[in-house]
């Protein structure tokens, strides 16, 4: 018990002198999870509306595929990701791997079908009130899209909130791609799991912590701006 209160109050102390290594670490984390969820929205959103607003063969196919998404393991992503971009595979001349930006597609490609879903849902209400008026308006169906993106705000913050939590929570494909790298690709939910399996307890508590609290402040803020988005 005493030696989880010292590592508790360690934790902390490198909280409040804002320790270079886990500030390094917490900054990694927010720029890979940050530019991966950008990413993701970018993809995820519009593709999510085209659903919503058109009809051709196979569309209830890919958006079962999508859903069917929501669970893909992360291992699998990551192994997949290591296969493309190892020295043998087909993109191995690009020197991608154990690099932030194979750790940002591989975030991307786990937070993406969470955008589809989140924002194809109310988009498909949107569309069924207000298609037939768009189509009368003779808008195209870019147009349409960017209709049903003014008129979804919230689900489009949404989206990119839960993609974000995805991205930031993620540790399994990130530490195949990215391989863990102290002070190049490591990150938050890495370092917790390599620290903790080395009995370096106050920096993965540390660690933990500001995870934790990152995570909270997300929802919280979240919270109010889709509750500020509704009440205008």
């Amino acid at each position: 018990m005493n030696d989880f209160a010292r590592a508790i109050a360690t934790a902390f102390s490198l909280i409040g002198e804002a320790d270079p290594e886990l500030l390094g670490i917490v900054g990694l984390s927010l720029r890979v999870s940050l530019t991966a969820s950008i990413l993701a929205l970018a993809i995820g959103a519009p593709f999510g509306a085209f659903l919503a607003i058109t009809r051709f063969r196979g569309r209830q196919v890919i958006i079962v595929l999508t859903n069917a998404l929501l669970g893909l393991p992360p291992v699998v992503v990551g192994l997949a990701l290591y296969l493309l971009l190892s020295r043998s595979g087909p993109l191995g001349a690009a020197g991608l791997l154990f690099t932030p930006v194979a750790m940002v597609v591989a975030q991307t490609l786990l937070a993406t079908p969470i955008v589809v879903a989140l924002v194809h849902r109310p988009a498909t209400l949107l569309w069924a009130e207000y298609g037939d008026l768009a189509r009368i308006d003779g808008l195209s169906a870019l147009r349409s899209i960017g209709l049903l993106f003014a008129l979804g705000r919230t689900s489009l913050l949404t989206a990119f909130l839960a993609g974000f939590g995805r991205a930031i929570a993620e540790v399994g494909a990130i530490i195949i791609v990215g391989g863990n790298i102290r002070g190049f690709t490591r990150t938050m939910t890495t370092a917790i799991a390599l620290e903790t399996s080395t009995g370096d307890l106050p920096l993965a508590l540390g660690l933990g912590l500001i995870l934790l609290g990152l995570s909270v402040a997300v929802s919280t803020v979240g919270f109010l701006l889709v509750g500020g988005i509704g009440k205008k």
